[in-house]
């Protein structure tokens, strides 16, 4: 997350690389904002599958999550992360502020890894959705930018022992 806490810096991802090469779309789909965004989905979509299979959640909790999804406070979570030493349980408090009445439940059974492994997942996913019509549609295709000989890419001759 930005460190400053810094909403502006949160719409987009930042690197001399992503300035030079990457399109807005590219750089959104990796900024802070995406990413806790998706945490906040991911904690929805586990509030409702907990609710169906018997939890006590309130439709009115799963509602209150609903309507917050891109509601962040920057600025508590950086705070809430310096003052825990942890990303996603600061997010989790960030959360529950505006969300009162779901609080208990955001992040219920759930680890850490549950938020970061699927999110990134989700990332990749949609970032492969925007590049590969794109890298298909170009004048060469596709085969051409990843050659299915893997002596062309890595000129090793120990990969001609490898199966195929």
């Amino acid at each position: 997350m930005a460190a400053s806490g810094d909403p502006a810096c949160a719409e987009s991802y930042r690197s001399p690389l992503a300035a030079r090469y990457a399109s807005h779309e590219m750089c959104f789909l990796f900024s802070d904002r995406y990413k806790f965004q998706t945490w906040r989905q991911l904690w929805l979509w586990l509030a409702e599958a907990e609710q169906t299979l018997g939890l006590p959640i309130t439709d009115e909790q799963i509602q209150e999550m609903r309507s917050n999804l891109s509601n962040i406070d920057f600025q508590m979570a950086a705070e809430e992360e310096k003052r825990l030493r942890h990303d996603v349980m600061a997010h989790v408090h960030t959360f529950g502020h505006c969300c009162p009445k779901a609080a208990g439940i955001i992040h219920l059974g759930a680890t850490s890894c549950y938020v970061g492994d699927n999110t990134d997942l989700i990332i990749l996913r949609n970032a492969f959705d925007l590049l590969l019509p794109k890298a298909c549609s170009a004048d060469h295709g596709w085969e051409t930018l990843l050659p299915l000989d893997s002596r062309s890419l890595h000129g090793s001759s120990e990969l001609e022992a490898c199966p195929r």
